[in-house]
């Protein structure tokens, strides 16, 4: 498979930065080829705007317009350009971020904004003049799958979680994003706990993600319900018949949602236990700061060098408790 992995995550040496290589690595010892976008080492531009299309009317900045005329007559931008390059290269992406108040850092979404243009992802047309998305669309026969890192426990996204569950937490790129352009969406990798994950924890992650990694090609999407296959009506409203009911996001699924597993994180010396955090009221967390020389430059086209010192978990997650205890400096995991 040819595999897109589209990173976001400011520091080279964070938790992320050492799961994308070790994946990246596993994925190439498997035979497959992958490319990356490590956005902010490429300085991506996050903000669309008319700098974007310098031959939009000038009147008045029609934003679909503008994309699908510029994308129609070979003319968006180098950046944007190189992104669809891989895009149609890619029969699968890995999409990797840490979570940041329930969603991706905003040179993420910033990536969705001006890669995504209409014409390609939106407003893509059948032989008949209807509009292909969810489930069909630009980029139908591609799958796609996040990693993510939190650093609430997994049950508070769980069914009965304060965070809502983790799918509903990911629904606007699941169903919005990846399913409405066709996309198979299969089920996330979640890091739980990232900001209490010690060095020695580490290789149990990283062992599930090569785990899930393996198996990127035949894993089950997630059972979303197509716009095409008879479940909707004419107003694009679930038929009375199908989840009795029921209302919610759940509904647009043909079945009921599952946990995402993944491996309980090791505690960091010195840092609070899960045991202890329970009595700590909950806090949502600013995204982690990262000072400007901790940023890299690498090529996007290319791994980060070999970090010498452990990945150190952060993220700002949701619903995490903060803690500032440093994990001991150790050779690189993996």
């Amino acid at each position: 498979m040819n595999i897109l992995w589209l990173f976001a995550h400011p520091e080279r040496r964070s938790l992320n930065a050492a799961l994308r290589d070790d994946g990246v690595r596993a994925l190439r010892a498997a035979g497959h080829e992958v490319r990356q976008s490590d956005l902010y080492a490429m300085g991506f531009k996050a903000v669309l705007d008319v700098d974007d299309y310098p031959g939009a009317d000038d009147d008045r900045f029609l934003v679909g317009d503008a994309q699908e005329d510029a994308w129609r007559a070979g003319t968006v931008g180098a950046d944007i350009a190189a992104e669809h390059e891989k895009l149609a290269w890619a029969d699968a992406l890995v999409v990797h971020f840490p979570l940041w108040w329930f969603g991706p850092p905003a040179i993420l979404k910033g990536w969705f904004d001006r890669v995504l243009v209409q014409g390609l992802a939106s407003k893509v047309k059948d032989a008949d003049g209807r509009t292909r998305r969810y489930g069909d669309g630009g980029l139908a026969g591609k799958r796609a799958m996040v990693v993510t890192s939190v650093g609430a426990r997994e049950a508070s996204f769980g069914p009965r979680g304060i965070h809502g569950h983790i799918d509903e937490v990911l629904w606007p790129l699941h169903h919005g994003t990846f399913f409405y352009t066709g996309m198979a969406p299969l089920p996330p990798f979640v890091v739980y706990g990232a900001d209490r994950l010690a060095p020695d924890g580490y290789p149990q992650v990283a062992a599930a993600l090569r785990e899930r990694l393996r198996t990127l090609g035949t894993t089950a999407p997630l059972p979303y319900r197509t716009e095409r296959g008879g479940d909707y009506d004419e107003g694009l409203e679930l038929r009375a018949e199908l989840a009795p009911g029921g209302t919610g996001l759940s509904v647009h699924s043909t079945e009921p949602p599952v946990p995402h597993r993944s491996p309980a994180p090791t505690s960091a010396p010195g840092s609070m236990s899960a045991a202890a955090r329970t009595s700590v009221p909950a806090r949502m967390s600013a995204p982690a700061r990262t000072s400007v020389s901790a940023r890299t430059s690498a090529p996007a086209s290319t791994s980060a060098p070999a970090r010498t010192s452990a990945a150190v978990p952060g993220g700002g997650a949701p619903g995490a408790v903060p803690t500032n205890t440093p994990l001991p400096r150790t050779p690189t995991p993996g």
